[in-house]
């Protein structure tokens, strides 16, 4: 997630050069034809540029909300995270009757917990992250790892020890029912997230988009050349790159996941957890918070 108001020069050429080049390379191909080819026997007509782009505009604005949409909706997912684990460490702690066979318990859960978080974390992203493993011990890593989907996995063993915790007396019925909504909760978060990752944002939305950019890139070069002559190959490019940077923005948004500067910051927000939750524990050797990379975004 980009935490400055102003982005460098050097990411957006990184991020937009090879489109630059094909559309420099369209609009001196528009000028050319529009020079040699179509010049001495019609001229194009600037309505033409006039409703492409006007439809362009709504069309990358629809777009764009929607995928920022399935950004915040991702954001305000981990939000609750965030604050439901904290209560479900608190609620474990503080209901919890202390013993030594309890407050073992007690730290087997929350240390389920952050391996949940990371377990999730890395399906979210694609990627292996075998962080969790040193919060679970040998049986039950082996266990879960039999699953294809390993942090739901961990909440069955969540919900298996806050039935023991039950069955035995240490928790009441309206203290098992706090702590077992929170364990539902974490699941509906799961299964939001899973949902924003699984569901493929529309393809058609995104390719017309490009292809009618590219449309109007020409057909706007095409306009102005009758006036500007060869600057208009400039004036094609500088008006296509609002539109296709524009495009491009809202586009690294669709995925809330990913792990880029657009993405939610899962590594931050997990790490955040793990240290709030060890330090509830009474633990002093906890991990350093996750930095800000160049003072610019954090992953």
């Amino acid at each position: 997630m980009l935490l400055v108001n102003n982005i460098r020069l050097s990411r957006i050429v990184r991020n937009t050069w090879h489109v630059d080049l094909i559309m420099i390379a369209s609009c001196m191909g528009a000028y050319f034809i529009r020079e040699y080819l179509i010049a001495h026997h019609f001229s194009v007509p600037t309505i033409i540029p006039t409703v492409l782009g006007t439809a362009i505009a709504f069309f990358i604005g629809f777009n764009n909300n929607q995928a920022y949409d399935r950004w915040w909706e991702a954001r305000k997912v981990w939000g609750g995270l965030v604050n439901d684990s904290r209560s479900f460490a608190r609620s474990l702690i503080g209901y919890v009757p202390q013993s030594d066979e309890n407050n073992a318990i007690v730290q087997r859960m929350i240390y389920r917990h952050i391996a949940f978080l990371y377990a999730l974390k890395a399906s979210l992203r694609g990627t292996v992250d075998l962080i969790y493993v040193k919060y679970l011990d040998e049986a039950e890593r082996i266990e879960i790892e039999k699953h294809s989907n390993l942090h739901n996995a961990i909440l069955l063993k969540q919900s298996e020890d806050l039935e023991k915790l039950s069955r035995s007396g240490q928790v009441d019925g309206f203290k098992f029912i706090q702590i077992n909504e929170m364990l539902v909760r974490f699941s509906d978060q799961m299964g939001m997230s899973e949902r924003i990752k699984n569901t493929v944002f529309p393809t058609t939305y995104s390719y017309l988009t490009k292809v009618f950019i590219w449309l109007f890139v020409v057909s706007f070069t095409l306009v102005i050349s009758q006036e500007m002559g060869v600057w208009s190959i400039f004036m094609g490019w500088i008006i296509g790159f609002v539109f296709v940077s524009t495009q491009i923005n809202g586009m690294n948004l669709v995925d809330p996941f990913e792990n880029n500067v657009a993405g939610i910051p899962l590594n931050q927000i997990t790490r955040t957890i793990e240290i709030n939750l060890l330090q509830m524990l009474g633990e002093e050797n906890t991990p350093p918070p996750v930095m800000p990379i160049n003072e610019e975004y954090v992953l």
